[in-house]
């Protein structure tokens, strides 16, 4: 072999070596998204859409909603630790989607919503010692849907929605005293189908539509104060060089581990993405997406080191599967 060749196939074979090591220490810098999907077992009722969940005692109570066909009035309870769903006593008002929930004081409530024909404000307790219900006082504001609730330090929250128009009035129920009493309105836009989440005592509101626009803004309700705090919008001009989710409505939100996790939605069409909330910096993180099928109205929850999903819709179709997410785990998306 002469001088020349033996030099080129040296060179040849030192630059693939070097590109070699060069992609490995590459690969060896990138860091895991952390955050994983796992399918558990499928809700036990209809397929549906816009029904509500909350949590009591490390269980999660489920029911109404659409199914595309009909609206629906059962209730059920999952048990993550049989990763099981039992059938409870059906939701005694009118079957309704649209509707909200939350738990306080050891109680369910349920509420407000749409039968198909006209808005509705009637509210119910459920009790899960006894698995039985008991009418409330109506709720105060007007009879609407698509409304937002949280519960907060044992009281419950409900504000927004539509009721022939676009709302951000804002409500406390106090069940010591079985009352509601109206707080100070959303600082932001009025909406519809937003999102809401409670970290640290206080309250997030965020998303939705008003008059077709899918509203960008983020807001803070702190009960201490009765006051509002405008967070940063969610769009280019606020969060210049930041990540950030997407303006829009039907999406899901819940807490695990100090963090708030916002999942899926519609922005004019079902979404899939997953972004993390860090409340003290004000920054969001995106995560690997859902894996289940792109989707909106959903229910999500949390239980434990867990976030939920189940349920939801995707144009006409709409699911009966449910997914459990482990915020510290590597995604195998």
């Amino acid at each position: 072999m002469n001088i020349t060749l033996r030099f080129l196939l040296t060179l040849i074979f030192v630059g693939f070596t070097l590109g070699t090591l060069s992609s490995c220490d590459s690969d060896s810098d990138d860091e895991a998204v952390l955050g994983d999907w796992e399918k558990r077992s499928d809700f036990a009722g209809v397929a549906r859409s816009a029904a509500v969940a909350f949590t009591i005692d490390g269980k999660a109570y489920m029911g109404t909603g659409h199914s595309g066909s009909a609206r629906l009035q059962d209730f059920w309870q999952y048990d993550p630790d049989q990763n099981a769903w039992f059938r409870k006593a059906d939701f005694p008002g009118a079957a309704r989607s649209g509707a909200v929930g939350f738990a306080a004081n050891g109680m369910g409530y349920i509420g407000t919503g749409y039968d198909g024909t006209n808005n509705l404000k009637d509210f119910w307790q459920y009790d899960p010692a006894t698995d039985t219900w008991t009418q409330i006082a109506d709720f105060a504001g007007s009879a609407r849907y698509g409304a937002v609730a949280m519960s907060i330090d044992e009281k419950g929250y409900v504000g927004a929605g539509y009721d022939g128009n676009y709302l951000k009035d804002f409500w406390q129920y106090d069940p010591a005293s079985g009352t509601w009493v109206e707080k100070v309105g959303l600082s932001g836009a009025k909406r519809v189908n937003g999102f809401a989440f409670v970290f640290n005592g206080k309250g997030y509101i965020g998303g939705g539509r008003n008059n077709g626009i899918f509203e960008s803004d983020l807001l803070e309700y702190d009960p201490a104060t009765g006051s509002w705090r405008n967070l940063k919008n969610l769009n280019e001009t606020a969060r210049e060089g930041e990540a950030y989710p997407s303006p829009r409505a039907f999406a899901t939100a819940f807490v695990v581990n100090d963090k708030a996790y916002l999942v899926s939605g519609t922005n004019g069409a079902a979404l899939s993405d997953v972004w993390e909330y860090d409340v003290a910096s004000d920054l969001w993180v995106q995560k690997d997406p859902f894996e289940g099928s792109p989707r909106e109205a959903a229910v999500g929850f949390a239980i434990g080191n867990y976030g939920y999903i189940a349920t939801g819709a995707s144009g006409t179709y709409r699911f009966d599967d449910l997914w459990r997410f482990d915020p510290t785990l590597d995604s195998d998306y």
